[in-house]
């Protein structure tokens, strides 16, 4: 289970693996700081065939918590064990309401990030805690 945090990282569950959270302001700086983290999290655990993934879709979801959100955003990683693993990647923030997955217009700049998470990851959703909510998703580790 992961380490404690200066605060709690809203909606964490229980989870087996080694593990690793990070909380930002909500900030423009935020996204480029949670890409950096999570490339550098997933190399030092020997997963960089997932970094640049991982980080397209934690930048996304960031971003998301940027634009309706407030306050801090987490972002925790947890690492797989076993052979059929998975990486775990939780992004969250103290606005409650669910993101909602929607189809863009060809001209608009916004819309696609959750598109992108859904297609992109094996399986994603959110959850919602006391004080707002955790979206997540899950990459396959290549065997």
């Amino acid at each position: 289970m992961c380490g404690s945090l200066a605060w709690e990282v809203i909606g964490v569950i229980d989870t087996e693996g080694d593990c690793a959270e990070w909380s930002f302001p909500a900030e423009p700086g935020a996204v480029r700081g949670a890409r950096a983290v999570v490339r550098g999290q997933l190399s030092g655990w020997g997963l960089d065939s997932l970094g640049d993934l991982a980080a397209l879709l934690v930048s996304e979801l960031v971003t998301n918590s940027l634009r309706h959100a407030t306050g801090p955003i987490g972002v925790r990683l947890v690492r797989p064990v076993g052979i059929a693993a998975t990486l775990l990647v939780e992004v969250s923030d103290p606005l409650p309401d669910p993101p909602r997955e929607r189809a863009a217009s060809p001209d608009e700049e916004c819309g696609r990030g959750l598109q992108l998470v859904a297609h992109s990851s094996s399986r994603w959703g959110t959850r919602p805690a006391d004080a707002g909510k955790t979206v997540w998703f899950e990459l396959s580790v290549p065997g």
